[in-house]
């Protein structure tokens, strides 16, 4: 039946259960689309796949690793609990009324938090009970709404959460698809006895013994709360208040996923409520340790063939720092820069172990090695040739490739001896006061990216200050830094390492050293008592130039010697191992470096995104009809875009009838009507209708509000760009 109104009705569209997400699929069609080579792209996009892959699945590995001692804890507080009650001294340990409650602090991290709840609910059905229930706040706004989830959750049926005579009305109606539930706890507790009750029936079939069936019997009822402070603190309580009437029938235990503080359950919960709960306290690893240690196993690794450049890591660690805290996020933009690498870059093929990289670089065509030409880094390195091997390199392909087989064996060799070097110089420096280069190695890692590390003056500081330290401090350091260099295999760090050691035993063999060096501090010490007692500033100036004087005098002990030759040795393989990667020929192959495509991504802010579709819809359509110049709105353009390039003319009061007008003129022009014609600029119906949805679109956008100045006037809400 025809209609002459497209609002007489609403029809719904459910989506087909039968659609699943297709990542490859996807990410294959964004490869080939646009690029030029076919089997370039397929390569390109197999060795992004696999690290896309393996970055998934060393994160959950490392999550799972991360959370297991606070997961361990929980399992061991719920059996605690559980084999209390049914050992029969449950009144002896806590009131009957009192419902056992962990409140477990994830963090403000809160995208984080599902892993980590949805590991604990897969370990407590696992090798705890069978029942648990995961609830969130938005889920339960109302006490029967909380009241319909748990059971839905816990007994696997529909509930009615209706007026009983409503559901008397439907029970009665005809027969249902699916047996309802009435929703109460009382409901629960007739399931949870029917359930134990055919446990002991076919436990007691079986023969087991009594224990084993006490124990099958009495298993908890876990309810997950994961973002308590999101929930209605009076729903919450209604809640606890009912479940702590049902303790004796059914052995309930709540987990409280808690963002901020353990406080918040004392400012959500009055002491009547509260005073219910046995609550018990789990901590969980901060966000900032977690994100080290994705750093350290993702990112400070040779084994991992990606990497970013300075700028890149330092806006993904901006975000996670002054954003959310979230290393799911953090992740995230990771993959986000692969992606991009592997797209953007036609060379990334060769991004990958340095065999595979062998194969690749030998199946490059003319174009790629044009490509390789090209490179800044390749053109710094062909400079410093000689000018017979430029011209064999600007003209002979099958000598270029076997060059830049060297270099990329060389970047590898870079790499594996960049990071132990890496983390033996923040070993040192870390123990440092004020910490010169940085707390965490990615500090010191930001620092090495962008400039010669040797060459800074928080540098300089910390070798002097490593030129104090004690004996003892000093030997403990440097067998840290032999235990980073222990498992690598490169030659240099063996080499390294021998010498290492070698230091290590002349330190430890300086018995007799102990005695100079308490006589010479006794020496030092003196005109520093000395010193205190004196308050005229020529003399503190004279005494300050005597002792500097003594000390440019005095013969250096054999401590402080070694000491001189362990920090010159440190200092050597720092200028050695440390230098930037871009200094490195064809280190465009591994790093990313586009760090606002990352932030654009990652930061959006869509005032900017919707203002420029608006001012440019040809940057989004993609229709030759729209384009234009200096700025200007084709009238062929969208309506709203229309109505947005005429209110950019107005000032902060926008009169409609003036606007309306303009606007007609405008579709006119773009409808073919010339000026002379009688129907140019008239406003019928249908300009009308589209005029006002385009203005009511814009006051959705947040443009334009109506004002209480002038009725048929507007008031303009944005002013300038972004």
């Amino acid at each position: 039946m025809a209609t002459s109104s497209f609002s007489r009705g609403c029809f719904v569209f459910k989506p087909s259960a039968k659609k699943k997400k297709k990542t490859s699929v996807d990410l294959e069609g964004y490869f080939t689309d646009g690029c030029e080579g076919a089997e370039s792209s397929k390569t390109r996009f197999k060795l992004c796949l696999d690290l896309w892959n393996k970055i998934k699945t060393e994160t959950e590995d490392l999550q799972d690793e991360l959370n297991r001692n606070i997961l361990d804890s929980l399992l061991e507080f719920t059996r605690k609990c559980s084999s209390t009650r049914r050992h029969g001294d449950w009144a002896s340990q806590m009131r009957a009324s009192e419902i056992p409650t962990a409140a477990l602090v994830l963090g403000v991290n809160v995208p984080d938090h599902d892993m980590t709840f949805q590991s604990l609910s897969e370990l407590l059905r696992c090798s705890v009970t069978p029942h648990v229930a995961s609830l969130q706040a938005k889920e339960c706004g109302a006490l029967k709404h909380l009241m319909k989830r748990v059971l839905e959750r816990l007994m696997d049926a529909v509930v009615d959460d209706e007026e009983e005579d409503e559901e008397e009305e439907i029970q009665h109606s005809g027969a249902l698809l699916h047996k309802s539930v009435h929703c109460s706890l009382r409901a629960l507790c007739d399931w949870y006895c029917s359930k134990t009750k055919k446990s002991s029936c076919s436990s007691s079939g079986k023969k087991r013994s009594s224990s084993a069936v006490d124990e099958q019997q009495q298993l908890p009822v876990v309810i997950i709360f994961k973002d308590l402070e999101a929930f209605n603190p009076k729903v919450l309580q209604d809640f606890i208040l009912i479940c702590s009437r049902y303790l004796d029938r059914l052995p309930l235990m709540f987990i409280f996923g808690i963002a901020t503080s353990p406080s918040i359950v004392q400012r959500m919960l009055p002491h009547s409520v509260s005073s219910l709960l046995c609550l018990e306290l789990f901590q969980s690893l901060s966000c900032t340790q977690h994100l080290t240690t994705v750093i350290d196993k993702l990112i400070l690794t040779h084994s991992f063939p990606f990497k970013l450049n300075g700028k890149v890591m330092q806006v993904l660690v901006s975000i996670f720092l002054y954003h959310d805290f979230s290393v799911r996020n953090f992740i995230k933009g990771l993959q986000l820069a692969l992606l991009e690498h592997f797209h953007s870059q036609p060379l990334s093929s060769l991004c990958c172990r340095k065999k595979e990289a062998q194969i690749q670089l030998q199946q490059l065509g003319a174009a790629d090695l044009e490509r390789i030409r090209q490179l800044p880094s390749f053109n710094r390195f062909l400079k410093e040739q000689e000018q017979q091997e430029q011209d064999n390199l600007r003209t002979d392909d099958a000598y270029l490739k076997e060059v830049c087989q060297k270099l990329l064996k060389g970047l590898h060799k870079y790499h594996k001896n960049y990071y132990p070097i890496l983390r033996c110089l923040h070993t040192l420096t870390s123990s440092l006061p004020r910490y010169p280069l940085g707390k965490q190695v990615r500090e010191l890692h930001l620092i090495c990216l962008e400039k010669n590390v040797w060459e800074s003056e928080d540098y300089q500081s910390a070798m002097k200050l490593l030129k104090m330290l004690a004996k003892d401090e000093l030997i403990s350091l440097l067998q840290k830094c032999a235990e980073v260099l222990q498992p690598v295999k490169s030659k240099k760090m063996k080499n390294a390492l021998v010498q290492l050691e070698e230091l290590l035993d002349k330190l430890k063999q300086l018995n007799a050293a102990a005695e100079l060096a308490s006589s010479v501090e006794e020496n030092l010490t003196s005109p520093v008592k000395n010193l205190q007692k004196k308050t005229d500033l020529f003399q503190l100036q004279k005494t300050l130039l005597e002792m500097n004087e003594s000390r440019r005098s005095k013969r250096m002990s054999p401590f402080e010697v070694l000491r001189n030759e362990a920090v010159e040795f440190v200092d050597g393989l720092v200028k050695s191992h440390l230098s930037p990667p871009e200094s490195k020929p064809l280190y465009e192959v591994c790093y990313y470096s586009s760090s606002a495509t990352v932030r654009r991504h990652l930061n959006a802010t869509p005032r900017t995104s919707i203002q420029a579709a608006l001012s440019s819809p040809y940057c989004y359509i993609q229709n030759d009809s729209l384009k234009s110049e200096d700025g200007s709105v084709s009238n062929a353009a969208p309506d709203i875009c229309i109505a947005h390039k005429l209110h950019l003319e107005c000032g902060r009061l926008i009169n409609l009838f003036d606007w309306l007008e303009a606007y007609s003129t405008v579709v006119s022009a773009a409808e073919g009507n010339g000026p002379d014609s009688d129907g140019f600029g008239k406003v019928d119906e249908v300009k009308h209708a589209r005029f006002i949805r385009a203005v009511s679109e814009m006051e959705f956008l947040g443009f334009i509000k109506a004002t209480k100045k002038k009725t048929d006037h507007v008031a303009r809400l944005t002013w300038g760009g972004c």
